[in-house]
């Protein structure tokens, strides 16, 4: 199971796994065409794929999305928490209204899905939970203050629960980097912060993709969090990438 797995990084990890020989169910809370889009990318390429749709902001709903995921597949042995809401905030005007929505969707819905996947993980099968992240985990900014503190409850999650449950189950992350436009930026804009890396490019869904296939396979790997990023946690910056400014830096050599 993809949660948010309608657009973007989780459609293209949603299809990969399809392409894989998985019986994916595609989460979505309010996507139903985009999902059932997803679904039938999913099988017209020969593979299976059940769309859900789930409000993860009640706790409730955890519980009953992997019981439906279970009935649907026969017995899920993957889950890929990718569901996340991201909301620009700041310490100065952080509130309620933006911290309790961020941390329930981003931090609880993970744990509590954890926990029903484990309790429900057929007999004699190994699991496996990845959890996506951000690079931001690694370059520290105070940008996005709700959803940065929710990621780094999720890199924490990600370890205990690597300890908590293996055997049976191994929990691994991916951190990518910038990967797609958000919010209002441009094309434009989005292309000149994309390349300010060591590799001069940044992540594509693409390249999450092919992390995330990795250690759903690599049977010897747990704990363990992929910087997908092209080296962005290596370029220090005291702002998000969202505010950088897009234009050429000078040469102030000359």
């Amino acid at each position: 199971m993809v949660t948010g797995a309608a657009h973007r990084i989780g459609r293209a990890i949603a299809v990969a796994l399809g392409a894989d020989g998985w019986h994916v169910i595609v989460h979505h809370h309010q996507s139903d065409e985009a999902a059932s889009a997803v679904v039938r990318e999913i099988k017209d390429a020969g593979g299976a794929a059940t769309a859900l749709r789930a409000d993860l902001g009640d706790p409730g709903a955890c519980g009953t999305l992997i019981d439906m995921a279970n009935a649907a597949t026969g017995g899920l042995t993957c889950l890929v928490n990718n569901a996340s809401m991201f909301v620009e905030d700041q310490i100065h005007d952080v509130s309620q209204h933006s911290f309790d929505p961020i941390m329930a969707v981003n931090l609880r819905v993970p744990v509590l899905l954890a926990r029903r996947f484990a309790e429900r993980l057929p007999d004699q099968q190994s699991g496996v939970i990845v959890n996506i992240l951000d690079q931001k985990l690694a370059n520290t900014n105070p940008d996005f203050l709700s959803y940065s503190l929710s990621k780094y409850g999720l890199a924490g999650m990600t370890d205990m629960l690597a300890m908590a449950l293996g055997p049976k189950i191994r929990v691994c992350g991916v951190s990518p980097g910038l990967t797609l436009p958000s919010g209002d930026q441009t094309e434009q804009q989005f292309k000149a912060i994309h390349t300010r890396t060591p590799l001069a490019r940044g992540s594509s869904a693409e390249d999450v993709v092919g992390a995330v296939r990795y250690l759903v396979d690599a049977e010897a790997v747990t704990g363990e969090t992929i910087l997908v990023d092209g080296g962005q946690h290596l370029v220090r910056s005291e702002r998000d990438v969202m505010f950088l400014d897009p234009s050429p830096k000078q040469d102030k050599t000359r």
